[in-house]
């Protein structure tokens, strides 16, 4: 037979008690993801306290808050705000996460889940998937749940502190002045080619170290009497490159070797439009002229690996006198960052006396 209740306990909703001058509630089990993970919620000191907390937890549930409604709220309101091309990396990784999460009430999420997801996911199948694209996919959960106790619809975050995922370890490749040499040193096969201008480009990306997106976005009145003027795509950190003839230099090489000799943007296409589709954030065009570079040099034996932009930025970083002038030039918030994935070279240490 089950116990009956306490006679201070007699009229208040089921699974209520009354205990040490406070009203709890029992958690049915399998519900506690509802309430905070407990066993015994705690709905406040007075009855009028408790049946406030009470409703507006009801509330919250009846209102059937599953993480595919909070996907789609988040698409509408935070994707937005993103860069381009990071709004088609939350469209992409949310219609992986829809299928496996879309129905499961947001209260209902486990760490478990998360690794489980993962370890599928890192699996590379013939429809994709790997490592690369599980880590994206489970970030964006994990910003999803922090903008869901944001929202005011979870309390606490449910896996943020629980779950570390194996990163991939950053790449190595290190850019030698001799291969640089050797890719400035490349003479165009005929008049009108891309070669003069992804030179010029590397020229100027040697001494700025900026994001792809931030180059190719550079637009002539960046160009001002102290400095070049950018603020980054990614941070919105906004920095001055102050001139120097190396500098000065490089600037008026690349007006020279431009291919469309934009009148708004430093590195522009045959029509004189920037190579960076603003819809998209993508920039195929300027991809096909830097990869076809890039084999042209592989079979010609010029270098004998490839490099890509983004170990020119580490290059950058790995070459700077310090780790603090690595990270500004860069425009890091967060020095550990530069140091783990852009300083490549070895550091020297004096030995000991």
């Amino acid at each position: 037979m089950p116990k009956p209740r306490a006679q201070h306990n007699k009229g208040l909703p089921k699974r209520w008690r009354l205990y040490h001058g406070a009203y709890y509630y029992s958690v049915p089990p399998g519900m506690e993801g509802h309430w905070d993970g407990k066993k015994q919620f705690r709905l406040g000191r007075t009855l009028a306290e408790a049946y406030g907390v009470w409703a507006e937890r009801l509330k919250v549930q009846d209102h059937g808050n599953t993480i595919g409604d909070m996907l789609d709220r988040y698409l509408r309101e935070v994707t937005p705000t993103k860069a381009a091309a990071s709004q088609q990396g939350d469209i992409r990784n949310a219609a992986k996460l829809r299928p496996v999460f879309g129905g499961m009430n947001i209260a209902d999420i486990q760490p478990s889940h998360v690794y489980k997801y993962y370890d599928l996911r890192s699996k590379k199948t013939e429809v994709g998937g790997g490592a690369t694209s599980a880590r994206l996919e489970v970030s964006l959960l994990k910003h999803l749940y922090t903008k869901i106790v944001e929202w005011g619809l979870l309390n606490r975050h449910p896996f943020k502190a629980e779950v570390r995922l194996k990163g991939q370890a950053p790449r190595t490749r290190y850019v030698t002045d001799d291969e640089i040499v050797a890719a400035l040193s490349v003479q165009p096969p005929m008049e009108g080619t891309a070669i003069p201008m992804l030179q010029a480009y590397i020229r100027l990306k040697l001494l700025l170290g900026l994001r792809r997106r931030d180059m190719l976005t550079l637009t002539h009145d960046s160009l001002q009497d102290d400095g070049i003027h950018v603020t980054t795509s990614k941070t919105g950190s906004r920095v001055v490159y102050e001139w120097s003839a190396e500098l000065r230099d490089a600037i008026e090489l690349v007006r020279r070797t431009s291919m469309g000799r934009g009148k708004v943007y430093l590195f522009s296409n045959r029509r004189g439009e920037c190579y960076i589709d603003a819809k998209t954030g993508n920039a195929y065009g300027w991809d096909s002229l830097w990869q076809r570079f890039m084999t042209q040099m592989l079979i010609d034996k010029v270098i004998a690996e490839r490099f890509t932009e983004h170990d020119l930025r580490a290059k950058v970083a790995s070459d700077a006198e310090s780790l603090e002038h690595a990270k500004a030039l860069l425009a890091h918030a967060d020095s550990r960052l530069t140091q783990r994935v852009y300083r490549r070279k070895p550091e020297k240490v004096k030995p000991a006396k």
